[in-house]
Order: structure tokens, then sequence, then C-alpha cells
């Protein structure tokens, strides 16, 4: 997603409102929200955070905060923004709102008055979690918001090195911010399930361009492919624009109940104290009034924090010790998480009369790999879903037109939706001359999940498997009647 940022227009735009896992581009919420706290004085930058143990147990990238410990929320912010700390960005949720699950409901609440109508989050960092989902419109609406709301912090993101505290962090994007011209910001975004994710923003004279990269192959890949963007952002962008910003949501507007009963600092001593004047003697007795009744909100039912286990790696490249990395290795118990199903593909319950499974049809063409390779152990055939037995159902990760073009590929069976959505997407980056309108298709199968594209003619369809079998990628083609 490519957008002009004083005008909101979009420059180019592909799989833009596919939901994918954000990973710490969340974290551009988080900020925003303790911005507007402050802002409004539910908090200041001097307030001293006491430091929860679900903060301090945080998995990498992290601060390094200990349970019981106090820091300003200025070093938690700075922490978030610039090293993407983890436990910093849990640690200023649960200050601001008493937990990090009622802090992810005012961050689902903040989206939905930006705009962001395909987001939804669980947790105030990004760790992989069922349901916590985004998309690159929705990353790009934030980062434009970002730029234009709080002007007044937005140089933390372009900042190297910043202090937190007496700890010296360093920014997981310093990479590409010393090496394209313009950059400044705004934020990288690293797990498993999601790949590499940046949203970047450069000016050049009078012209800004904000992009935004879900689902890279590395911090070198995405990097580089996030210069061409922004390269052809610029190059589409008008060198004079008038300055559209973004209509900033009405404080509290989403949040009336959040605030009623809420305790708001003001901000600043008032300039005179008068003297209130004397109640007017009615020339007639008043009734006595009525005994008043006290109406208050009942607090929100604290639900329980999403699982957020899933690793996050650091944006750095091999060879690299100092400065830190943003999202350092777990080790092999690292668990793969996949993208939440649908109720309409997982049921609740059993299955009544399970539909069998049915034989792969002849039309199946398999030119070029002939059969699958045994992919699926018995470790992982154990960990799949109960129900995978079930008809074969297939889960559309991008729906296009496909036109008259009626053939496909298949790339791979996996044990999981997630790893066959992210195979798709990076094939589909990989292979965008080939791939170019096809639509991403994941279709469960008793052993697991087949990545396939859909929508394309015969031709494209045998040149994108030989490309791919040129690179010992599995591939072969489906017929129009399979």
């Amino acid at each position: 997603m490519v957008v002009d940022a004083r005008t909101g227009e979009v420059l180019r735009s592909r799989n833009a409102d596919t939901r994918l896992h954000p990973a710490s581009l969340t974290k551009m919420m988080t900020l925003y929200i303790a911005f507007e706290a402050v802002e409004h004085g539910e908090i200041s930058l001097d307030t001293q955070v006491r430091v929860s143990r679900n903060a301090a147990n945080e998995v990498p990238s992290k601060l390094g905060l200990r349970e019981g410990q106090r820091i300003k929320l200025r070093y938690l912010i700075r922490a978030a923004a610039v090293k993407s700390a983890n436990d910093a960005a849990t640690a200023i949720g649960e200050a601001i709102e008493g937990s990090e699950a009622a802090f992810a409901r005012r961050m689902n609440r903040t989206a939905e008055a930006l705009g962001m109508t395909r987001t939804t989050f669980k947790n105030a960092n990004g760790l992989t979690s069922s349901g916590h989902l985004s998309t690159a419109r929705d990353m790009t609406t934030l980062g434009r918001h970002l730029y234009f709301d709080y002007p007044e912090y937005y140089h933390l993101f372009s900042k190297r090195t910043a202090d937190a505290g007496g700890t010296t962090v360093y920014n997981t994007n310093r990479k590409f911010l010393a090496a394209y011209r313009g950059a400044d910001g705004i934020k990288t975004g690293y797990t498993r399930a999601a790949g590499f994710n940046l949203v970047a923003s450069a000016a050049r004279g009078n012209e800004r361009i904000i992009a935004t990269i879900f689902g890279g192959r590395s911090t070198p890949w995405r990097n580089a492919r996030m210069a061409e963007l922004l390269d052809l952002g610029f190059e589409r962008a008008p060198s004079s624009a008038p300055t559209i910003a973004p209509a900033k949501p009405v404080y509290g507007a989403h949040d009336e109940l959040l605030m009623a009963g809420k305790t708001v600092r003001v901000n600043g001593a008032p300039r005179a104290s008068l003297r209130p004047r004397a109640r007017p003697i009615p020339d007639t007795p008043e009734e006595a009034p009525d005994e008043m009744l006290l109406a208050s909100l009942p607090d929100a039912a604290t639900l329980d924090a999403a699982a957020a286990e899933a690793l996050a790696f650091a944006d750095t490249s091999a060879g690299q010790t100092l400065p830190p990395p943003e999202d350092p290795a777990q080790g092999d118990a690292a668990v793969e998480t996949a993208v939440a199903a649908t109720p309409a593909i997982l049921p609740s319950g059993p299955v009544e009369n399970p539909i069998p499974p049915m034989a792969r049809p002849s039309t199946l063409l398999n030119q070029f790999s002939p059969a699958l390779p045994a992919q699926t152990t018995e470790a992982q055939k154990a960990s799949l879903p109960a129900d995978v037995g079930v008809a074969v159902t297939p889960v559309v990760t991008r729906s296009a037109d496909a036109g008259p073009a009626s053939w496909g590929v298949n790339i791979g069976r996996y044990t999981t939706e997630g790893r066959a959505e992210r195979i798709l997407l990076t094939t589909a980056l990989a292979e965008v001359e080939t791939l170019e309108g096809a639509d991403r298709r994941v279709v469960r199968s008793p052993t697991g999940f087949d990545a396939n594209f859909a929508g394309l003619t015969r031709d494209a369809a045998d040149r994108t498997c030989r490309r791919l079998n040129a690179r010992n990628q599995t591939c072969f083609m489906i017929g129009p009647d399979t």
C-alpha cells in the first residue's frame, strides 16, 4: 500500500485489505493512545508506572523490566517506539486502562474511530494471538494519523537511539532510516506468523509518502521492497498538492462509557478563585428535595488477555551482535500460530455424518512434481484439529475476479492454515509477473492445508510452475475441472 500522505490519495494498492498478523506494527496504536491519554490529562509523561508481572514476563524484544519496578511513562514510550519493547508496550496499556484486556478494547474502539475497519487487536504489543489481525490499508491509515494528529511525538520514530531510563535502546528500523533518503519512520514488526512487516514514511521537498508492507521474507528483502514502493510513490505523487489532514477523532466520543467515573488530571492551576454567590431566598418555602439517586456505571468486566506466546524476533541482519536486536531467537520451543479459523471452517462441536474426503480428481495435472513431499510427520498429524476429516473446504485468502481463466497451481500442502497462507503470500510477492491477479486459496484436506493459486490461464499456470520448479519449489498445475 502506497499513499500520498498530504492528501491520502492511494498511489498503489495490492492485497491491501487482506487481514494478516501485524506483529509489532500494533505498537503504533499503543503509542497513539498513549499520546492521546497524555494530551487529555489521563496520565503524564512523568507518571511513575509500576511494572506488573504480566508486563515483566513478556518475551523479547523487551526492555528488561522487573516486576514491581517503577519507571516513567516517557521511558516506556521511547522503548516501545524505538526498540519495539514488548514489556514496555504492555506496561503502557496497563498504566492507562488497568489491564491489557481493557486496553485492547480501547484499541479496538480507537481503530473504529480512525476508520480502521478490518483491524482487531487482542494485546498491546502485537505478539501473535488468535484473531489479532490487521491490513496494509488500516496500518497505513494509522501511520498517517500518527503523523498528523501528534506531530510533537512523531520525531520519536526517526531516532536511531534513545535513553529509556538509563538504558540506551537502538531503533529496529535504523538500517532503513540510514539507507533511504528522507526516511523518518515509522515502525517495524516481525513474528514467525507475520513475516517482516514495515510501515515507512519519507519526505522529499514538499512531498511525503507513506507505504506499508506485510509478510516480507527477510529484513533486507523488506527494506529493498519498501525502497521500491517509496520510489514509486515519489514518481507518481504530484510535486505540489494541498495538505488535507485526516479528521482527528473527537476525544471520548468512542469511549463515553469508559470515561464515566474515570479520574482525569487537569493540567494547570485556576487563574482565579471566585467566591460563590449566595443562594437567593425563595418567597415561599421550598419543598424538601427527593433523595438523589446515585448512578454509577459498573466497571467493565476484565477479560482474560488473549494468549500471545508466539516468538518475536529482531529486525537485524546476521552477524550483528551490537546493538541488541528487536526480537532474539527463542529456540526450538517456538510455535508457529495459524490464522484463526472461522466458525464456518472449524465447527464448534462434533460433525454429524462427516463427508469423507474425495479422491484427487484425475484431471489434476502433476507435470512437474509427481507427488507431494512427505511434509507431515506423525507428531504434526497428531496436532491437527480433531475435525480435519470433514469435507475439503477452500479458505480464500485473496479474492479477485478470475475472468475466463480457469487453471490454477498447487505449491504444497502444510500442517497449518497459517503456514499455507504465509507461503502463498510470499510466493505472490516473489512472482508478481506470473501471479498478478491470481486468487490465493487455502484448501483443507484430510492431511493438511493445500496452498493454491486460482484464476490463471493454462499458459500462466505452466509458466508459474516452471519458474517455481527451477527454484526447487513444489508446484503442479490444477485443471479447470478440478
